[in-house]
């Protein structure tokens, strides 16, 4: 059944959505990173159809996401103050902090771990809706990404629409918010050790960490810690992307506006810069599958910060569904 879109998001509409989130159904919204998929997460059965109508595997946990830092110490125990420092510089923000887990985070949140994501998204309507399911008694909103699992983030309403409409019930909302700003998911900090470690990069850096904390940035090779986007393949349409090779007639081409298109390759995004890039990528990487391309050939962004984010998102996509 086709979901009903709220465009018009007034405060009526965000008031309507938190009641559908309190009687269990899903509501989709932007962020400023992508689109995600929300239910009542301290609801079991609000969360199982997350992962129903994702397709998602049941060990995968979810972020957590909550109105403002103080509601940090419902969901999250043993908080190291390098964790407040990092929430109070970058929340409302794209950041993720991984914490040791309160009562309230269930299994069913955390995938079994013994620890739970957590986030403040820097979007209005999100905070909007977050405040609203507040004031009627929620405690936070599980949201992956708005899409099917494994497959290209959202990073509009549409791109919901297209991608989950057919899965979605009566009573499930999307919520129109334009486009999103940052376009890649948000960095995963580990905050359960001495010092802090990056599990999926992001627009927050390691150097951005490093000037908050005052502490460096651990390795996370040997890390345990099950996440969101941490699989090998991941990101990915139904495309073949083909990293750091000119496209082929035909083909499609996705590369800084600096960078000719080859002759009959067929353009899918010019970035201006690497910000730009990380804004227009899942896009560029959906219109590639609506126009039935085989192949999108990537020029990949260069340097520290933001570019990792994207390098990582790429690797991922390249490997296939």
């Amino acid at each position: 059944m086709t979901s009903q879109f709220l465009s018009n998001c007034s405060a009526d509409s965000l008031a309507q959505a938190a009641a559908h989130l309190q009687s269990g159904n899903l509501v989709a919204f932007p962020t400023e990173t992508v689109y995600g998929l929300g239910a009542d997460a301290s609801s079991e059965n609000a969360v199982a159809r997350i992962y129903e109508v994702k397709g998602r595997p049941s060990d995968h946990p979810l972020i957590v996401h909550i109105a403002d830092m103080q509601d940090m110490s419902e969901w999250a125990s043993d908080i190291p103050t390098y964790a407040i420092s990092l929430a109070r510089d970058f929340w409302p923000g794209p950041m993720t902090l991984v914490l040791h887990r309160s009562e309230l985070a269930k299994d069913f949140i955390t995938g079994g771990q013994e620890t739970v994501g957590l986030r403040v998204p820097a979007h209005s309507l999100a905070l909007g809706l977050l405040n609203e399911f507040k004031k009627i008694g929620g405690r936070g909103i599980a949201a992956p990404s708005a899409n099917r699992f494994g497959q290209v983030s959202p990073t509009t309403a549409v791109a919901v629409q297209e991608e989950m409409g057919q899965y979605l019930s009566e009573g499930d909302l999307i919520l129109d918010g334009g486009p999103s700003l940052v376009g890649v998911e948000s960095t995963i900090i580990d905050c359960t050790s001495a010092l802090p470690k990056i599990l999926r990069s992001g627009a927050i850096t390691a150097e951005m960490i490093q000037e908050s904390t005052s502490l460096d940035v651990a390795d996370n090779a040997h890390s345990q810690i099950r996440v969101s986007g941490s699989l090998e393949n991941h990101y990915s349409p139904k495309a073949q992307v083909i990293l750091d090779a000119m496209a082929e007639p035909g083909e499609g081409f996705i590369a800084l506006a600096t960078i000719t298109t080859p002759s009959g390759a067929i353009r899918l995004a010019s970035p201006k810069s690497v910000e730009d890039y990380a804004r227009v990528l899942y896009e560029a990487l959906r219109l590639g599958d609506a126009q039935g391309l085989a192949k999108i050939a990537v020029i990949q962004p260069t340097g520290d910060g933001l570019a990792i984010a994207i390098r990582d998102r790429l690797a991922r996509a390249s490997r296939g569904r």
